[in-house]
């Protein structure tokens, strides 16, 4: 098993835990089969999602899961509670694009937005971002595709609402 590393933002709170997510790599992409995600523990078996996953899809930040408990003391994730209506959009600048290798001007094009986010790490430079349920997603979705096209980056939801595919 291949743990994705942590994120560098950990966020802060009473009850905070680490809850950790299965999945099957993609071929061709990270090699990681677990993501351990920040989360502050609601119940004995619940916990609300606190940052923004790099590799696993269908959860986004503010989501509640429910998870286990196993004999080592992790917690793994065994499925959604209660969606969040965020959703998780990653974000990886094309080195010899416009942005370069920068996960900084990344963030500074969906500045405006004032979406949260976090990054893989400086080498690799992908930004997961949370985009809030009532975020405007007509107009980040509009210049992601614009960024797209221009070889600023590349991008995939990874986790969406209807909101986001009616936009």
């Amino acid at each position: 098993m291949t743990s994705a590393p942590a994120p560098d933002r950990t966020p802060t709170g009473d009850d905070l835990i680490k809850v950790w997510f299965r999945f099957v790599p993609r071929e061709g992409w990270l090699p990681y089969d677990t993501e351990g995600l920040w989360a502050t523990r609601l119940s004995a078996d619940t916990a609300r999602v606190a940052n923004a996953p790099f590799l696993q899809d269908g959860v986004s930040e503010g989501e509640t899961v429910r998870f286990v408990t196993d004999d080592d003391g992790l917690h793994w994730a065994t499925g959604r509670v209660e969606p969040s209506g965020n959703c998780t959009i990653r974000v990886l600048s094309v080195p010899d694009g416009p942005l370069g290798h920068s996960a900084q001007a990344v963030h500074a094009k969906l500045a405006p937005f004032g979406l949260g986010g976090e990054v893989f790490s400086k080498d690799f430079p992908l930004v997961a971002l949370t985009v809030p349920a009532d975020a405007d997603h007509g107009r980040i979705k509009a210049l992601l595709i614009r960024g797209r096209e221009e070889g600023w980056w590349h991008f995939e939801a990874s986790c969406v609402t209807d909101a986001w595919r009616a936009a």
